[in-house]
């Protein structure tokens, strides 16, 4: 064989393994750039809970933006022993899509989550989510309350800024409707966790934040009290708190905020369920490490278990015995 026969085919033998080698860690979420956050300081669980059962100044509001149906596995860890004893089974298992709204009496008004986009319906040979993606996720079947263009409508001020609790197609399918240039925050390294599935809705993620400034990430430190993994003060005022729940994705994010009813939890999707939260079983198959994920549900629950009057909601069902979220905007 000629020597350059064989440089041929060892090259071609290195390539061959190089993209092997990228194929088997996987996509990374998205291609959409990133930055450190502007908003936010460093904090602990000691100063959150120190001010958590005082009344605050701000306000949520949590809209419905649509009714839904999956697999309960994805949503429950259906291997855990309180699953097990309960005797759950795959089933199809009715949701909802949340997005709260935050209004603070300086800061302005936030949304926590992007809800539904108009085209998802209205258009959907348009919408960021479509096609083949479309199809798999059955968002013919979805029914739509208030979409996001529609729930903006109502605002008398811009739009302030959207805290994602992490980057999964349900929680950025309203981002298309967002202002361009609104500011967006979300966890540090939740657009570059890898996957093999990341290969098929990356550009889908992608064209729901196309033209959109880059994602800042929240600039968290561990907790230096050990309680919660990390948290950050999101105003600096000790009326809003970003507290990370890595597990389900790697940045996932949840949220107290300080209203002038009482605290409120916002659990993304470190809980999905009413079940889940209640029994202190984690997410399912949607979950990226479930080990993780049941560390930061333990950390939720027992921060809840320490402020029993704070309110919670969780990331696709409402909790038991608690006032049904609205599926009206208002303005």
């Amino acid at each position: 064989m000629r020597k350059t026969t064989k440089i041929l085919l060892l090259t071609a033998a290195l390539a061959a393994c190089a993209a092997a080698a990228v194929l088997a860690s996987g996509a990374p979420l998205t291609s959409h750039p990133v930055a450190p956050a502007a908003l936010g300081q460093p904090s602990s669980s000691s100063e959150l809970e120190a001010v958590i059962d005082r009344p605050g100044r701000m306000r949520v509001e949590t809209i419905v933006a649509a009714d839904w149906e999956v697999p309960l596995d994805g949503l429950l860890n259906l291997e855990h022993p309180r699953a097990q004893a309960a005797g759950l089974q795959d089933r199809s298992e009715k949701i909802q899509i949340y997005f709260h709204v935050l209004r603070h009496p300086t800061q302005g008004t936030f949304i926590v989550d992007s809800g539904v986009e108009r085209a998802v319906k209205s258009a959907p040979e348009r919408s960021a989510i479509r096609g083949v993606v479309a199809r798999f996720m059955q968002l013919d079947a979805m029914q739509v309350h208030t979409d996001t263009a529609s729930w903006l409508a109502t605002l008398k001020a811009p739009l302030q800024g959207v805290l994602l609790t992490h980057l999964h197609l349900d929680h950025v399918s309203g981002m298309p409707d967002i202002p361009k240039g609104t500011p967006i925050y979300a966890g540090p390294g939740e657009t570059q966790e890898r996957d093999l599935l990341h290969f098929a809705v990356r550009p889908t993620i992608d064209r729901a934040l196309a033209g959109h400034a880059p994602i800042q990430e929240w600039r968290f430190v561990a907790d230096p009290d050990g309680r919660l993994p990390a948290v950050v003060d999101v105003f600096g005022d000790r009326e809003l708190f970003a507290i990370s729940v890595p597990g389900h994705t790697r940045g996932s994010t949840a949220f107290v905020a300080r209203t002038t009813e009482g605290a409120v939890l916002m659990t993304g999707d470190a809980s999905h369920t009413d079940w889940g939260w209640q029994h202190g079983v984690e997410p399912g198959s949607y979950s990226r490490d479930r080990s993780a994920s049941a560390r930061s549900l333990a950390s939720l629950k027992a921060l809840a278990e320490r402020h029993p009057h704070m309110r919670i909601l969780l990331g696709h069902q409402p909790l038991a015995g608690t006032p049904p979220p609205s599926k009206q905007a208002k303005g």
